[in-house]
């Protein structure tokens, strides 16, 4: 039974999750980390979604509290802070999601944690947008996918089913994915296309939405990603490229992806889990990537300017 959940990162989808599991569980059973200048900032500041003030609780974690359920929401730069703050909010029957980008963060927290503590997590569809301490979701569309990998080694199916009916209770829209590799990795498909293009072009949606150069190289960038994940032991088909299409065409026009976001920010951007992933392991492979190449370099030069 989940009765207590410990956030860290009070972005646009923590906060997300996060309103929904204050008004389950009541805002002393549910913290976000945080320590420094950005904790001082949240707690005299707060956060807003949707027009509302949440009513969550910030703390740096020093009163050593175990959490029934530990969510990392933070980008992929910071995921390595993150875990040094939540150290000690894992005890034996903590259970980990992350709601990170990219198809590693389950690893790398299974290494520092234990993959029997770890779920395996993907959000698709959902469109959250940050400006400061605004967080502003439009809609109801998009899934929290939530699984473990068919080869079960750690006998998570209980944990599985507790999480799936927490989230359920917390009204979020979550599905039992049986095939969770195979949807993280068309996750990162999308990512790596409509993240890095309208973050390279600066542009919104609508800029990918319709035909044009920006639209073509982010297809490109995606069938580069969907080759190499043959290799990785994913099938990814031209069936799942096209859908992938079809959640991107579905977005509000007028909305950012998350690179995007940190691009008009000058945050350091993800650029390195999406292309920089894709050609580490195109290398491993012998395999070329122009595309996704041309793009790392491009946003490299982008960020040495801010």
């Amino acid at each position: 039974m989940i009765e207590n959940v410990t956030i860290v990162g009070a972005g646009a989808m923590g906060t997300m999750v996060g309103d929904a599991f204050v008004k389950l569980l009541g805002p002393e059973k549910v913290r976000f980390l945080a320590h420094g200048d950005r904790l001082a900032r949240y707690q005299a500041d707060g956060i807003f979604y949707n027009g509302t003030r949440c009513d969550f609780r910030f703390t740096d974690g020093s009163e050593d509290q175990e959490a029934d359920l530990l969510i990392f929401a933070v980008k992929d730069p910071g995921l390595a802070d993150a875990m040094d703050l939540a150290q000690s909010s894992v005890g034996r029957d903590t259970i980990i999601l992350s709601l990170l980008n990219g198809t590693t963060s389950e690893e790398t927290l299974g290494l520092r944690f234990g993959m029997d503590k770890v779920l395996y997590t993907v959000t698709r569809g959902m469109d959250p947008v940050r400006v400061d301490n605004t967080i502003v979701r439009r809609g109801e569309g998009g899934n929290i996918f939530v699984g473990i990998p068919q080869e079960d080694y750690f006998d998570q199916q209980e944990k599985l089913d507790t999480v799936v009916d927490f989230l359920e209770k917390a009204g979020l829209p979550v599905v039992k994915e049986p095939d969770i590799l195979h949807i993280m990795w068309s996750k990162f498909m999308l990512n790596v296309g409509v993240n890095q293009v309208c973050m390279l072009f600066e542009l919104d949606y609508e800029g990918v939405q319709k035909p044009g150069p920006a639209r073509d190289m982010m297809i490109a960038a995606m069938d580069e990603v969907r080759k190499i994940s043959a290799c990785q032991g994913v099938l990814l088909t031209r069936k799942d490229l096209q859908e992938s299409l079809a959640v991107i065409d579905s977005l509000a026009p007028d909305s950012k992806p998350s690179m995007r976001q940190d691009g008009l920010a000058h945050r350091k951007t993800e650029v390195d889990m999406f292309a920089g992933a894709v050609m580490a392991m195109a290398d491993r492979f012998g395999m070329k990537v122009p595309v996704n190449q041309e793009i790392y370099q491009k946003v490299k030069e982008m960020e040495k300017t801010w």
